[in-house]
């Protein structure tokens, strides 16, 4: 499960593309690079539908090692071990259903100062204000419910 990137190291930094693989800086093209440039090489996932664009920026930098997992809980605690042992490491789910069940494990690695880094897919911006409830939502239109959960127990 070992990337090709040595922690703390910016050796890879000269090959660093100036796009991404489909010709423009996107913001997953952007957090693809800089988690690999904090030393992120091993990534915990599930792919689900608020997430998948994401998935598709960070499977095609090379430096990171995308690693599946059955469910978001097992995703954070994967990452929060891997932490433990090799340094920052994070988690990619997707909203709210994934990042409501990751919570705990998250909650978990902030307690104890472990740099885990979750990202939540969330409903694209141009479903803010359409007054539509989208599917694996939690039936509100307001869409920050996470963002006040992770808020709460991360301060």
């Amino acid at each position: 499960m070992e990337g090709n990137n040595v922690i703390g190291s910016t050796a890879h930094s000269a090959s660093v593309p100036a796009s991404s693989p489909c010709g423009v800086r996107t913001l997953g093209w952007h957090l693809a690079r800089r988690l690999v440039q904090i030393g992120v090489n091993d990534m915990f996932s599930v792919p689900g539908d608020f997430n998948l664009t994401l998935l598709d920026h960070l499977i095609a930098e090379r430096e990171l090692n995308l690693i599946g997992c059955c469910n978001e809980l097992n995703a954070g605690y994967v990452a929060n071990g891997y932490t433990r042992a090799k340094g920052v490491r994070a988690c990619v789910v997707t909203s709210p259903v994934g990042g409501l069940s990751v919570l705990n494990a998250i909650t978990g690695a902030y307690s104890e100062n472990l740099p885990v880094i979750c990202l939540v897919g969330g409903p694209n911006t141009n479903d803010y204000g359409t007054n539509i409830i989208l599917h694996h939502t939690i039936g509100l239109l307001d869409f920050s419910q996470e963002h006040r959960c992770f808020q709460t127990v991360t301060g």
